[in-house]
């Protein structure tokens, strides 16, 4: 098998459940392609599928999903340049990295992006309200979160001393990201001690400088979704307590999360999906923010690092794990 098709395949069988809901009139069957770097976690998945089955696309009978899935960041260019080969109808891309990457690939396909991290900043589209050319699709989360992830382990550790930042060094997003926080940390009187990783070779190290901080705010990355259980085990074993902004972390054993409910955001990709289907420009689809917030807390995680989650903020979780 050659690289460029198993880039296209491999992972693919994962997500290959049949859709049930009714299908459309017999036509055309349309190619969705979905860039991203590295596998996504199953519920994204779902969450689009949902979406599509409750606009009553059938997979296999008039919709199929053609799956484009880096090994690495430098690898999602072939990934791209092969579903444009594929001549997709529409193609996904799925966090912040691929949006780039598929904007240079093709300037014909629409491409919707999902969890890109604030397309207008980084330059991606020209406004939130008309983004214009092929690009359109759904913001992931906002800067200003930090300041809640901040609050959330201050709530939790009320003698919180410094804290930890992990990134990406190559995500684009993190400038602003990073601003937020440290305006957070200053009102709070919290020092930052920032730590960035190149690849997961790097999470070793940068775990064992964190230690002495009282948590860690990790941000959000491809490379640390598809890594989260080697994350939480090196947050769990270095006794730090995180906070995450994907459930699906808390769901692998971390502590807690905070940010938008990503399935629900997949789900609602596949409304846009619908209507460029049936004529729609992304030029004229405005980009949406998420809607859905949530935090979840892992119990059997904080008993592990020795923490007491405060009855008011188990009140307020929108998901507790025992």
């Amino acid at each position: 098998m050659d690289r460029r098709r198993f880039l296209l395949t491999s992972l693919a069988g994962v997500f290959a459940a049949p859709l049930t809901a009714m299908a459309q009139p017999a036509g055309k069957v349309y190619r969705i392609g979905f860039l991203r770097n590295g596998p996504p976690p199953k519920t994204f998945i779902e969450g689009f599928r949902q979406g599509l089955r409750e606009l009553g696309y059938v997979e296999g009978q008039n919709i199929t999903l053609e799956y484009g899935l880096a090994g690495s960041a430098d690898q999602l260019l072939d990934a791209a340049t092969e579903l444009v080969r594929r001549k997709v109808d529409v193609m996904i891309a799925s966090g912040t990295p691929p949006v780039p990457v598929a904007k240079r690939a093709t300037t014909t396909i629409p491409i919707i992006f999902v969890a890109s991290i604030d397309p207008v900043a980084t330059g991606l589209v020209a406004s939130l309200a008309r983004p214009g050319g092929n690009l359109t699709g759904f913001a992931g989360t906002h800067a200003d979160l930090m300041g809640k992830r901040l609050d959330l382990l201050r709530e939790t550790i009320p003698k919180l001393s410094r804290v930890a930042v992990l990134s990406h060094q190559t995500n684009p997003g993190n400038a602003e990201y990073i601003r937020q926080a440290e305006l957070a940390a200053r009102a709070l009187g919290v020092p930052l001690q920032h730590l960035t990783v190149r690849d997961a070779g790097d999470f070793e190290r940068a775990f064992g400088e964190a230690r002495g901080a009282s948590a860690l705010i990790q941000l959000d990355d491809v490379i640390f979704t598809s890594h989260r259980k080697q994350i939480v085990e090196l947050a769990v074993k270095n006794q730090l307590p995180a906070i995450y902004g994907f459930r699906e972390f808390v769901d692998a054993g971390g502590l807690m999360a905070y940010g938008p409910d990503w399935p629900d955001l997949y789900r609602r990709a596949a409304t846009y999906v619908d209507k460029i289907l049936k004529g729609a420009r992304p030029a004229d689809l405005p980009i949406e923010q998420p809607t859905k917030f949530e935090l979840v807390i892992n119990m059997k995680t904080a008993k592990a690092l020795g923490l007491t989650i405060p009855p008011s903020l188990l009140l307020r979780a929108d998901h507790v794990i025992q």
